[in-house]
């Protein structure tokens, strides 16, 4: 079974999650099912079908976070020793060669990924264009609106 990435922070939210759907989500649809049980006739129990339908989704996503988590390769940016250089979990500062425009992300695992929050997906086109550069060096990304070039301001394993 291949393994991917996440952080230490992406791999404790999974794991909240998980628990969520465990402990509040899977009883709480359990409960819908058998108050819908009890109103009668469940061929035309829109609530029962509803409740049945939720029960799915949740037992659907405990599989796949499940599947997740046992899959991960949790890795601690703080612990990570590049030298310098951009790597998975490694947050790093860009200017914009044309604009001047700075801008900071995280690269992140798939399920962590949040561009509001500053926390590219490790697959996105700027982080594969960004591992392995240093301070100083030039990354040329293909934008939907054209290449852009970004110079690597610094790079943090926070």
């Amino acid at each position: 079974m291949a393994t991917y990435p996440i952080t230490k922070r992406g791999a404790e939210m999974l794991k909240a999650e998980l628990h969520k759907l465990k402990t509040v989500e899977r009883p709480s649809v359990i409960q819908a099912i058998a108050e819908a049980r009890a109103q009668g006739d469940l061929s035309e129990n829109a609530d029962y079908d509803a409740a049945k339908e939720r029960q799915g989704f949740i037992e659907g996503r405990i599989q796949e976070v499940e599947g997740k988590l046992s899959a991960a390769q949790v890795i601690d940016p703080s612990a990570i020793q590049a030298d310098g250089r951009v790597v998975f979990g490694a947050t790093v500062e860009l200017e914009d060669e044309d604009s001047g425009q700075q801008v900071k992300y995280q690269i992140v695992g798939e399920d962590e990924a949040d561009l509001k929050q500053g926390l590219i997906n490790i697959s996105s086109p700027i982080a594969r264009a960004l591992i392995g550069k240093e301070v100083g060096d030039t990354a040329v990304v293909q934008a939907p609106g054209g290449e852009r070039a970004y110079e690597v301001v610094a790079v943090h394993y926070i």
